[in-house]
């Protein structure tokens, strides 16, 4: 990102790195299987006959003391019949008509799908048997004007087993936090297109991630589903929620100075984006190799917005996407849906104190690491784009490779970078497998010439590929890792093979386009 921020440095006047879009699940975990379930009705004495009265009337009541919020409140509870309605919009525009500054805007209500529980005959056991379905009920969106959140919202589901959904936003909190520190800055929509002092307030964006989860948590399920630990006890206790990250935004804002410093070079960032960017790349960013092992899906795709072009990168359930904001803000934003593909360093619950690298949890324990993975994951893709955005020329950057070279003592041929024989071999190293731990001769060997015929045809294949290497590092484009027999592409060699794999890809009309 450095970079970036240096390459642009004339434009970019501020940055800020933080969560976006944050969507918690609150579950009880003995009620979240039907076999706890199970066990809770055992605890509590309730014959399966009885299940159907017993959790209806728990509905009824957590439904009722849910909407009493809303009544005591003086706070209207309105029904969404229109499931494309963005119940955001409308819980804004009640906010802005009744002059909402805190507490409960509105609870909006709406039939939405959901796991809860049903009985099912079991016909050759002859008995009753609880089982887990996907069904549909009322759920309660509680929409709230919070002191130190903004805008947020918690969602109760009306049916067992109660889980709940909070749903906030970074950049809203992080606008209560400049008011109170007295920043000044100027926000659109959900970014900020100017900020006084854009180092003070990343730190109060890092505060963010100090937050006690739980206790935060806690406090809004209590508010928005009041009933729930009077109803739902074990040994006089009420049952707790454990709360998760079911998805995360992490975007970094690059604030340019006007709209059209980004205009300048937002579309030239999103062509080489789609012409370099391969599958190769885009598991690079999220941390990842493309080898053998990964079994998923990779994809690219553009979208053009009202707002803007978006470019995204996805990963499976994840993805890494770059879109321009409010005309002058560049916003690179890692989703994570599921945390696992990445690893933290943590112990377990039974044993704490064994340290090793394992699956990341959603569970907010490890909320801080997925911070810091979605930082790098950002943090990869604009130091791509840095070196995509390059200010020289193509022949500026391609010109002196067809010269020769003296290194050591020893004349080096000038490359003829548009010939196949130099073509491939730059394509070859260049190849998204080997970003992560560099490339061996064998693997350029294979790329070349296949697979040899026998050990003589290798030895003669890898005396080749040998020779080949010591040419590009004589030109500056590959270097040797240090005690390995691995190598890698400078910061020229892959500027160099970023421009050839654009003009590749480029059509004639294109660059006669580029050209003028």
């Amino acid at each position: 990102m450095k970079a970036f921020v240096q390459r642009h440095c004339a434009s970019v006047i501020g940055t800020l790195s933080g969560f976006d879009r944050l969507l918690f699940r609150g579950t009880q975990r003995m009620l979240a299987t039907a076999r706890g379930m199970m066990n809770y009705l055992w605890a509590k004495q309730i014959r399966l006959t009885e299940f159907g009265d017993w959790s209806r009337e728990l509905t009824r009541q957590v439904r009722a003391e849910s909407e009493r919020a809303a009544s005591d409140a003086g706070r209207p509870v309105l029904y969404v019949n229109d499931p494309s309605a963005r119940k955001e919009d409308l819980a804004r525009e009640i906010a802005r008509r009744d002059k909402v500054e805190s507490g409960l805007v509105c609870v909006l209500s709406a039939v939405e799908p959901c796991w809860s529980y049903d009985l099912h005959r079991d016909r050759a056991g002859k008995k009753l048997v609880l089982v887990s379905r996907r069904r549909k009920c009322l759920h309660l969106y509680h929409y709230l004007m919070h002191e130190e959140l903004g805008l947020m919202h918690v969602r109760v589901q009306t049916w067992l087993p109660f889980d709940l959904r909070a749903c906030l936003n970074g950049r809203s909190w992080l606008a209560r936090q400049m008011d109170r520190a007295g920043i000044a800055y100027v926000q659109r929509d959900n970014c900020f297109t100017r900020v006084a002092d854009a180092g003070q307030a990343q730190s109060l964006m890092d505060q963010q991630l100090k937050t006690d989860w739980p206790a935060l948590l806690g406090g809004l399920a209590r508010q928005a589903a009041p009933a729930q630990e009077r109803l739902l006890t074990l040994e006089g206790r009420p049952l707790e929620y454990y709360w998760s990250a079911d998805q995360s935004e992490w975007a970094t804002d690059l604030m340019f100075r006007d709209e059209k410093s980004l205009a300048l070079v937002y579309p030239k960032l999103v062509r080489q984006g789609v012409l370099t960017l391969g599958a190769a790349d885009v598991l690079r960013f999220m941390g990842k190799r493309l080898d053998g092992r990964f079994k998923g899906e990779a994809a690219t795709d553009l979208k053009h917005r009202p707002q803007g072009v978006r470019l995204k990168h996805r990963v499976d359930a994840n993805s890494v996407k770059m879109y321009d904001k409010q005309g002058s803000v560049l916003r690179v934003e890692t989703t994570i849906n599921d945390p696992a593909r990445f690893k933290v360093y943590r112990g377990t619950e039974a044993e704490p104190d064994k340290l090793q690298w394992r699956k990341l949890r959603k569970g907010v324990a490890d909320l801080h690491r997925r911070a810091q993975v979605s930082q790098s994951c950002n943090e990869r893709y604009l130091s791509h784009l840095a070196q995509v955005e390059c200010p020289a020329t193509v022949g500026e950057e391609l010109a002196p490779l067809g010269t020769a070279v003296t290194r050591d003592g020893r004349r080096y041929r000038g490359l003829r970078v548009l010939e196949d024989r130099d073509a491939t071999l730059l394509a070859a190293v260049a190849d998204g497998r080997f970003a992560l731990d560099g490339f061996r001769n064998a693997d350029i060997r294979q790329a070349l010439f296949g697979a040899a015929a026998d050990k003589a045809d290798a030895r003669k294949q890898s005396g080749q590929v040998s020779r080949k290497l010591a040419l590009l590092k004589a030109h500056g484009l590959v270097r040797r890792v240090p005690r390995t027999r691995r190598w890698m592409l400078t910061d020229q060699g892959k500027r160099v093979t970023t421009l050839l794999a654009a003009a590749r890809n480029a059509s004639a009309p294109e660059l006669v386009k580029i050209a003028a």
